[in-house]
């Protein structure tokens, strides 16, 4: 008989109990992970229900109250050994059980564990856990999915009732919680108001929008004869480049139009043609005869863009017959873009290439292409491996050397939008696809804050190195400074970390690098870059803004706080301070400018002629003189009724050239309407849709007071004493913070973008000249001439209704159907659209069965009855909406 080995046992025994420690571990995950999970908004003004939101050191002193309830429906859980994982936007000031608390990870991340107080999860029982966050939550997407337990070793678990899209599976719906405050005058989008404000525009008939192209061009003459495609097109695209020639062929097969037809399509290109106002590049000339159609451009572009206003007006549904018609048309801004952050949430290359097609279709002609922020890197960049590896990827890596933390709803895995990047080649695709549509992609890399995720790989890089022996190859990009003990916060709750170091030069090494390589993917793609974006917005710590107070000097009002112990960024660094005592920057709030004037100077040395940031993030800057770019554009994101009509002239009188980018009328990612159903952010307004956009006077900001209200509701007053040199060009912003899918991308853009596309190209004849001092008041003066304002919209509303939603169709774009609106009059049901020309339908017996509506034939109803719109394809639905009995 063999001699045991006790050390062999000792070691086994061990292994058992390390195995049974993390087997128990497991099962409370398990169990939890099971939980239903509902999260209830309470209050939305707290404070006037006897919170002191200002004592809890809330922004403004401004919070609310909601309940998180965990419904256990198997076995007691007991175990203390836990911790659920969740993404918030709001921060959560105050827990009123005592049985659990929340801590702040890092961004949107908490954890809520148990206290020595807790006593369990009862069997078959709900346990309360009352919270009190800052802020409001006013529409469904304030909360967002995916909570996870962990637990010792075990395998993280997302909590199965969140792991879900709809969000109202696990969130109660808002009922009167959706006013900011008491006294909100904004309109509650019932079907009842949606049907009084839809009533306000005309439907027109089809003869009265027959031959409209969309944008609206210049000049429109349309004739009384009609050409019939049904034989097909022969198309001369010789004045194209091969790849534009590609994407046109490609539209015309889309709209079912037979391209190797008899009836002729000739182009040419004769620039000294253009005169006067159509001496701008992308002009043309349409004319569409019985015989041939001729399209004139003044460059390619032009051509481009005049073939586009052929197919315009192709119906995407029917007969394919046009009308005879000549058309003189030039863009009214040279610069006309969407912008779209793949960073917070990654947005696949399909879908990117479906928005430059619609983007083609409708002059729009740059991509702004947001590539980085502190949630996501998403662009390969050869010899730096870590920026996708990392900052391409989101887990549950607490050390964050294999992946960033969870954000945004992402839960604990990679299995979602939350993670992905493009490589080299996809991206060089891109730019060639966006090329032959006559579209510059305008890359931005956000620094110097925003920049977590390129700080954090570097981070993981430079460990990588250090782990080799490599000290000088892991300092090289690295963007932290180690002797930064700065105690500071990002407005999307992020410390120190999510702001690159402008006082080091592995900064400027890193920021040439990438310059270099994104310049290199271009000129692969033959479209060398012209325009760079530096980013620059929002380098700043929140804990210092002018919603907080110091607790020794509280004022009324704002949320009281130790600012003592706050730092603005960089302030201890060592490297930043240097510089400041050598006089190299007056103080830490002018290095982001400074920043940007050093980095304009190597993408002036990389062959680009522009930089563009985010207006404020080149605030202290003297002027456009002192970069490095021949040009330096901003995008203005000031809202108009907190005094953007008036700094907007600030910049332009600078030598800025101002791209208008106001979120209250051109920020994507906020709601459609006034209903907490609908998605987005919304601290610049409450909605925005395609009528509000419609009405935007981009190049005489002052105006938009008569047309519009603020976020609350309330008119504004606009006037400026400052001369306006004119705006560069208009751009539409879609940020992804709660915009996970491309479904959901695609719902927040379109139809949109259409009125965006009609703003940039057209200026209409109810936009007024910017006169300096004139003073508009939101119902007291009446300088625009809102009659034709109305009688615009309800043509423009009539095309996209009747006409362009159907080409959306064809695209395979998941676009918003607009809910309709309702009422009932005299035991009849009466409804309309905000897009006329689009089809309701109805139902009586709460969804089971569905009718067409007809107006013309208004059917008697009684009880509950459910309303929705229909996709011309048939195939999607809108939003459902419950009509008053």
């Amino acid at each position: 008989m063999k001699a045991f080995n006790l050390s062999v046992v000792a070691s086994a025994l061990m292994g058992l109990l390390g195995s049974g420690v993390a087997l128990a571990g497991q099962e409370t995950v398990d169990s939890i992970s099971t939980f239903t999970l509902n999260y209830t908004i309470n209050d939305n003004h707290a404070v006037q229900h006897g919170v002191d939101c200002a004592a809890l050191g809330a922004d403004w002193a401004s919070c609310n109250k909601a309940t998180i309830t965990l419904t256990n429906n198997g076995d007691a859980v007991t175990d203390r050994e836990w911790t659920i994982w969740f993404h918030s936007i709001r921060r959560i000031l105050r827990v009123d059980n005592p049985q659990f608390r929340v801590t702040h990870v890092m961004g949107d991340l908490h954890k809520l564990e148990p206290t020595d107080a807790f006593t369990g999860f009862p069997a078959g029982q709900q346990t309360v856990i009352p919270i009190v966050n800052e802020y409001w939550q006013l529409f469904i997407t304030d909360v967002l999915p995916r909570w996870y337990v962990t637990a010792d070793d075990a395998t993280p678990k997302t909590i199965a009732s969140t792991d879900t899209e709809d969000l109202t599976q696990f969130v109660t719906p808002l009922g009167e919680q959706w006013k900011r405050t008491p006294d909100d005058k904004n309109v509650l989008m019932t079907a009842e108001a949606r049907f009084d404000k839809n009533s306000e525009v005309k439907v027109l008939n089809a003869p009265a929008l027959r031959g409209q192209i969309v944008p609206t061009p210049l000049t429109l003459h349309v004739q009384g004869q009609d050409i019939d495609l049904a034989q097909g097109v022969k198309l001369d695209l010789a004045a194209l480049s091969p790849e534009s020639q590609q994407a046109i062929l490609q539209r015309f097969t889309q709209l079912g139009v037979n391209t190797e037809g008899r009836w002729p399509v000739r182009t040419a290109i004769a620039a000294d043609a253009f005169s006067g106002e159509m001496a701008k590049p992308g002009a043309y000339r349409l004319t569409i005869g019985k015989h041939e159609a001729v399209v004139t451009g003044i460059d390619r572009a032009g051509v481009f863009y005049g073939l586009q206003s052929l197919l315009s007006l192709i119906p995407a549904n029917g007969a394919p017959t046009i009308p005879a018609l000549e058309a003189s048309d030039a863009p009214r801004f040279d610069y006309r873009a969407i912008h779209l952050d793949v960073g917070r949430n990654f947005h696949t290359k399909a879908a990117v290439l479906r928005l430059l097609d619609q983007m083609g279709a409708y002059k729009l002609n740059k991509f702004h292409f947001h590539l980085s922020d502190d949630e996501g890197w998403r662009i390969e960049i050869p010899g730096l491996p870590e920026l996708t590896e990392v900052g391409g990827r989101r887990c549950h890596d607490l050390s964050e050397r294999t992946c960033l933390l969870p954000q945004l709803g992402s839960g604990p895995d990679t299995s979602n939008n939350g993670s992905g990047f493009f490589t080299r080649a996809d991206y060089i695709d891109i730019v060639k696809y966006a090329a032959a549509r006559q579209i510059e992609v305008i890359p931005e890399i956000d620094m110097p804050a925003h920049a977590r995720a390129a700080v954090m790989s570097m981070e993981a890089r430079f460990d990588r190195l250090m782990k080799a022996g490599d000290e000088k190859g892991a300092g090289e990009f690295r963007l932290l400074d180690p002797t930064d003990t700065s105690n500071t916060t990002g407005v999307q709750y992020y410390n120190r970390t999510g702001y690159l170091n402008p006082c080091l030069e592995a900064s400027g090494r890193f920021v040439d690098k990438v310059i270099g390589e994104i310049q290199k993917m271009h000129r692969e793609a033959g479209q060398p870059l012209t325009t760079w974006h530096f980013g620059g917005d929002e380098a700043k710590n929140i804990y210092l803004g002018t919603g907080y107070t110091d607790k020794t000097r509280p004022e009324a009002g704002k949320g009281v706080i130790d600012q003592s112990i706050q730092d603005k960024p960089w302030a201890k660094s060592a490297a930043c301070q240097k510089m400041v005592k050598a006089g190299t920057v007056a103080d830490v709030d002018h290095l982001s400018s400074y920043f940007g004037v050093e980095v304009s100077k190597l993408v002036n040395a990389h062959g680009i002629e522009a930089m563009q940031a985010w207006q404020d993030g080149l605030k202290d800057a003297k002027d456009a003189s002192v970069f490095g770019t021949r040009h330096v554009n901003v995008n203005f994101w000031d809202t108009l009724y907190w005094g953007g009509f008036d700094t907007a002239n600030d910049w332009a009188n600078k030598g800025f050239r101002v791209v208008i980018s106001n979120p209250d009328y051109v920020y994507l990612d906020f709601p459609n309407e006034v209903n907490p159903q609908e998605s987005g952010y919304y601290w610049g307004t409450r909605f925005s849709d395609e009528r509000k956009i419609f009405s935007f006077a981009p190049d005489n900001l002052p105006q938009n007071a008569e047309t519009s209200v603020d976020r609350d509701g309330n008119a504004f007053s606009a006037t400026s004493d400052k001369p306006w040199p004119g705006a560069y060009g208009l751009s539409a912003q879609l940020w992804s913070e709660v915009v996970r899918t491309d479904k959901q991308m695609e719902y927040m853009i379109y139809p949109r973008l259409i009125a965006v596309a009609e703003r940039a190209w057209h200026r209409a004849a109810w936009e007024q000249d910017y006169t300096v001092g004139r003073e508009y008041k939101g119902g007291e003066t009446h300088f625009v001439d809102v009659n034709a304002l109305a009688q615009d919209w309800a043509r423009f509303a009539g095309v996209i209704g009747s006409r362009e939603l159907a080409k959306l169709d064809k695209a395979g774009v998941q676009y918003r159907l607009p809910v309709p609106g309702a009422r009932i009059v005299g035991g009849k049901l009466a409804a309309n659209t905000s897009l006329p020309g689009l089809a309701v339908e109805y139902s009586t017996d709460g969804g089971k069965n569905w009718q067409r509506y007809d107006d013309k034939q208004r059917p008697a109803v009684s009880g509950a009855v459910q309303v929705r719109s229909v996709s011309p394809d048939g195939k999607r639905v809108s939003r459902v909406d419950h009509v008053k009995g």
